[in-house]
């Protein structure tokens, strides 16, 4: 891969970087946490002393894993009061296999509350910091300033960018991880829908929710992405092992023809227009322009798309996500799950109503409060034709989108279905967010700008890729204007991993 001979100088954070090979204790670890707060609860001091079989293909690798994500010796909290000293009986799948596969599991990372959430400030753990200093700070790394890890997987990006993990596992729902990846200047990487099994995951938007793997390089990336992308009969949105192969024999043969050993003249790249919109800070376009650049130098073609349906991506994503979330959250009413409040003396008990107002009011926090009554009325007679299934509809016209301006046919559709354009791209290159990360001040939920929809816009250019199921990247571009970290997203069709991870490297 032409990656070996290209690589740029990547942008120097303050932090410590230590030898790849060595764990770090659990003293080292509560104490780097104690400023980020990146993880709510750790394994034993004996787990980090535990030595493993060195011929594993993940020994030595440290991991973190959100708080969504369901593990048996550690509690499981989706950062909510509602479940709140919730231990699981049970691993998820892809805890499983990071553990067959010999990765260090140090811990859960901190999330916004049940995955809902761009910047990680609703957490009942309280809000994540961003590990990152600016260059020319001369003070204290501990009194650094204190900015948004962006969420909500925020925890897990913190924690690898903070050097207390080589990887995190987090969800990707809108862009839950690439969104604080470029935040805090780490590699994000949301697999192909479907690929990663979401069995023992704590579902917030079912049709959306993708495991993501946060890394310190692209190669972390890569060999997380190969433990993990197996087939898991106990999901029910697996990709079928015959369609796996079948994408995997396309990207192999696709990348043969592209040739990327020595050079890239035959990768075309598309930037498309529609992601350059009027709420994007133009001080964080230098590093993507070098991006463009760096790709530009060594051969590839840098073509204009255009994707009309994306400037509604983002509406029709929080009517999707939030009526799906409604429904999932509905079993969390104090009686078979969930934060358990007793109503007051005198409460009128034959009203189911009544028993579950108190539980959710309380275990559930404003934003988690907000989005299922958001999605419970999209859900009603009079809201559902005029905003779900039009949401559905978008969905389907953003697919196309992404079906159009490929040169290489979705594996998940026949043939005669989509006979892709020779003209189309291989890749789609974009900013991964509309600016670097915000200060916490701002971002806090006591603070006036919650009551605007700034928050919400965050997600603006990862949603549609989430919408797509499409296989996206984030990956560090350097430093904008003012001293934070900038990411740039590789994104390509549906069960291309491997080529965007090829081209991340690249870029990296």
């Amino acid at each position: 891969m032409l990656v070996s001979t290209c690589r740029r100088t990547k942008p120097q954070f303050r932090l410590l970087r230590r030898n790849h090979s060595t764990l770090i204790s659990r003293d080292e670890l509560v104490s780097k946490n104690r400023t980020v707060n990146a993880l709510v609860s750790l394994t034993s001091e004996s787990s980090f002393s535990h030595h493993q079989d060195v011929s594993l293909p993940l020994h030595g690798v440290t991991v973190a894993v959100k708080d969504n994500i369901c593990t048996s010796g550690l509690p499981t909290t989706c950062s909510s009061e509602m479940l709140e000293g919730f231990y699981s009986p049970l691993d998820a799948t892809v805890v499983e296999l990071l553990q067959r596969a010999g990765a260090h599991i140090i811990g859960k990372a901190n999330c916004d509350e049940f995955g809902m959430g761009s910047l990680n400030v609703h957490s009942s753990h309280g809000p994540v910091i961003n590990p990152h200093q600016h260059p020319t700070s001369s003070a204290p790394w501990e009194s650094r300033e204190r900015r948004s890890a962006g969420g909500s997987s925020g925890g897990s990006a913190a924690a690898v960018s903070a050097s207390l993990a080589h990887v995190a596992i987090g969800t990707d729902t809108g862009g839950s991880v690439r969104l604080p990846a470029s935040y805090c200047g780490t590699v994000g990487f949301k697999p192909s829908y479907g690929l990663l099994s979401r069995w023992g995951v704590i579902s917030y938007a079912d049709s959306l929710d993708c495991v993501g793997l946060l890394g310190r390089n692209v190669d972390y990336a890569l060999r997380t992405f190969d433990v993990l992308s197996q087939y898991d009969s106990k999901d029910p949105s697996a990709a079928r092992p015959e369609t796996r192969r079948r994408a995997s024999e396309a990207c192999k043969e696709h990348v043969s023809q592209l040739g990327l050993d020595n050079t890239l003249q035959k990768l075309k790249v598309g930037i498309p227009q529609e992601y350059f919109p009027s709420e994007l800070d133009k001080s964080i376009l230098n590093p993507f322009r070098r991006t463009v650049d760096f790709l530009k130098s060594l051969g590839a073609s840098i073509i204009p798309v255009n994707m009309p349906s994306t400037p509604y991506a983002l509406s029709a994503y929080y009517v999707i996500a939030s009526a799906e979330a409604s429904s999932n959250l509905a079993r969390y009413d104090g009686i078979q799950y969930g934060l358990r409040v007793e109503p007051p003396p005198g409460t009128d008990l034959t009203k189911t109503s009544n028993v579950y107002a108190h539980s959710r009011s309380q275990g559930f926090g404003s934003e988690v409060k907000k989005r299922i009554l958001l999605g419970t009325y999209a859900l009603t007679a009079d809201a559902f034709d005029n905003y779900f299934l039009q949401a559905q509809r978008l969905r389907q016209l953003v697919r196309q989108d992404f079906d159009n301006v490929f040169r290489m046919p979705n594996p998940l559709r026949s043939t005669h279905q989509h006979q892709p354009d020779e003209q189309g791209v291989d890749i789609l290159l974009h900013s991964s967010a509309i600016r670097t990360a915000p200060p916490l001040a701002s971002a806090s939920p006591s603070s006036d700008s919650e009551d605007s929809l700034s928050s919400y816009v965050q997600d603006v250019l990862t949603v549609p890729a989430s919408l797509a199921g499409v296989p996206a990247a984030s990956v560090p571009a350097g430093l904008a204007d003012d001293g934070w970290p900038v990411g740039v997203s590789v994104v390509s069709q549906w069960g291309f991993d491997k080529l965007v991870l090829d081209i991340a490297r690249a870029i990296e």
